[in-house]
C-alpha cells in the first residue's frame, strides 16, 4: 500500500495468494511476471475503434470516482512527481490534462451511454501489452487488515512492527540503496532472517501485535488498521523495505505439499499457521523482504502518499506504468451478493495510485479491495485474467457535451 510499495503499495495479498486454479489448469497459462522487453513500452495505443472497450456499464457506477481522481491530481501537483515522467510516451502535462478533463466529464452529470460516448470522443485509449504482448493481465487483490495490537508490549502483544531504521538509504526516486555504515559506505541491507536474529531494529518498535503471522500479513499488505486495547483504531502504513525481492510463502507451502494449490487462500494460510505455530518463522524467513512502517492519520495510503480507495485504486509496476493516471479494468471479480460471494464480469474506472511489492511486469495488476475481513476474503478470491487500459486526452481543446 503501498503502499507502499504497496504498497504497497500496497503490498499485495496477491503476493501471498498463488491462485484458485488447479495446477493442471495453470500449466498452459503464460508466465504473468514476464518482464517488459528492453526498449518496449508497457502501453500500446489502440488505433482500431472496434477494439476500444465499451465504458457504458462502468459509467453507471461512478461512486467515489471523482474524489479518487482528485487524489491523483493532488499527487501530480507536487513538483517531485515530474521526475517520473515521461512514462513511456506519456508526459506529465498529458497526465494532468487528462485527469482534469475526465473530472469535468464527471461534473457534467453524464453517465451510462452518454458518458461512454463522451469518453470515446475525447480520449485515446491505450492497452497494457500484458504478459504475452497480446494484453493478458493477471488481476489480483489486496486489502488493509484490521489487527489487534498495542503500543506497549506485554504477554499478549509481543510481536512488533518496526519503524524505518535511520541508516536505511534511498535515492531521490525512493528506491532502496541499502544501509549506510559508520565509515559512510553503503552496502545491502540484511534480509529478514538476519534482521530478526541479530535484533537489528531493537528500540525501533512501532506497535506490537499478538500473532507472528499477522505481522507477516501486515508486511505483505503494506499497511494495516490496528485495534488498540481501548477499542480505538489507528493506521500504520508502509515506510520502506530492506531492498530485497519478494518471495512467496504460499508457493513454498504448496511446493512442500502442506497445502493444495486449488484451495490456497489467506484464510487457509492463517488456519494452517494457527495449527502449526512452530512453522511461522521457518516459512516467513523464506521471504527475505522486510517492511518498515510508520504511523499515519486516517485511511491507508498508497505509494503516491495518497489515501487508497476501495475498487478505485490499483497497484502496478511503477517503473513501467504512469503514476496516478486514469485506467479502466475489464475482468471477472468476486462480489458480495447477499450472503454469498459470486465471481462476475466486472468493468470499472480506476486510478493507478499504488505499487505492488511483488509486481514487476506489465502482466500484473493489484486491485485494492478495502479494509477488514470481507475485503480480505474478496482479495483472497481474486485471481483472474483480464485487460488493463489507460485513458489520455486526445487534445487540450476538448468539449464536454451535456
Amino acid at each position: 500500500m503501498k503502499i507502499r510499495i504497496s504498497l504497497y503499495l500496497l503490498l499485495s495479498l496477491t503476493a501471498i495468494i498463488t491462485g484458485c486454479r488447479t495446477p493442471a489448469e495453470r500449466v498452459s497459462k503464460p508466465p504473468y511476471d514476464n518482464p517488459l522487453p528492453p526498449g518496449q513500452y508497457a502501453l500500446r495505443k489502440i488505433t482500431d475503434s472496434a477494439l476500444i472497450p465499451d465504458f457504458t456499464m462502468a459509467s453507471m457506477d461512478l461512486s467515489e470516482l471523482n474524489s479518487t481522481v482528485q487524489k491523483s491530481l493532488n499527487y501530480l501537483s507536487k513538483p517531485s512527481s515530474k521526475m517520473f515522467f515521461p512514462s513511456g510516451e506519456i508526459t506529465h502535462q498529458q497526465a494532468v490534462d487528462s485527469l482534469r478533463a475526465f473530472s469535468d466529464l464527471l461534473d457534467s452529470g453524464l453517465s451510462g451511454p452518454e458518458l461512454n460516448a463522451a469518453i470515446r470522443q475525447n480520449f485515446d485509449v491505450y492497452m497494457s501489452v500484458g504478459c504475452d504482448d497480446r494484453g493478458t493481465v493477471l488481476f489480483t487483490g489486496y486489502y488493509s487488515p484490521i489487527l489487534e495490537g498495542s503500543f506497549e508490549p506485554d504477554e499478549r502483544f509481543k510481536y512488533p512492527l518496526y519503524k524505518q531504521p535511520e541508516n536505511l538509504v534511498k535515492n531521490s526516486r525512493g528506491e532502496i540503496l541499502g544501509r549506510r555504515f559508520r565509515d559512510g559506505t553503503i552496502g545491502p541491507y540484511p534480509e529478514r532472517a538476519v534482521i530478526e536474529d541479530a535484533m537489528l531494529l531493537r528500540n525501533r518498535e512501532l506497535v506490537w501485535l499478538k500473532d507472528p503471522f499477522e505481522v507477516y500479513i501486515a508486511h505483505v499488505q503494506g499497511s494495516a488498521k490496528i485495534k488498540l486495547p481501548d477499542g480505538t483504531l489507528t493506521t500504520v502504513g508502509y515506510a520502506a523495505n530492506n531492498g530485497h525481492e519478494y518471495k512467496s510463502v504460499a508457493k513454498e507451502l504448496v511446493n512442500n505439499g502442506y497445502m493444495d494449490n486449488s484451495r490456497m487462500s489467506l484464510s487457509a494460510m492463517i488456519n494452517y499457521f494457527k495449527r502449526n505455530p512452530d512453522q511461522v518463522k521457518w516459512y516467513t524467513r523464506m521471504n527475505p523482504r522486510f517492511v518498515f512502517f510508520r504511523k499515519e492519520q486516517g485511511e491507508p495510503r498508497g505509494s503516491l502518499n495518497e489515501h487508497v480507495t476501495p475498487m478505485r485504486t490499483i497497484a502496478t509496476d511503477k517503473s513501467i506504468f504512469p503514476r496516478g493516471c486514469l485506467a479502466f479494468i475489464s475482468t471477472n471479480l468476486p462480489q458480495v451478493r447477499g450472503s454469498s460471494v459470486l465471481t462476475q464480469t466486472y468493468t470499472g474506472f480506476v486510478l493507478d495510485q499504488d505499487t505492488g511489492g511483488a509486481i514487476r511486469a506489465p502482466g500484473r495488476c493489484d486491485i485494492y479491495m478495502g479494509q477488514g475481513d470481507t475485503a480480505g476474503e474478496l482479495a483472497g478470491r481474486t485471481y483472474q485474467e483480464g485487460r488493463l487500459y489507460y485513458l489520455f486526452l486526445k487534445s487540450t481543446d476538448y468539449l464536454v457535451k451535456s
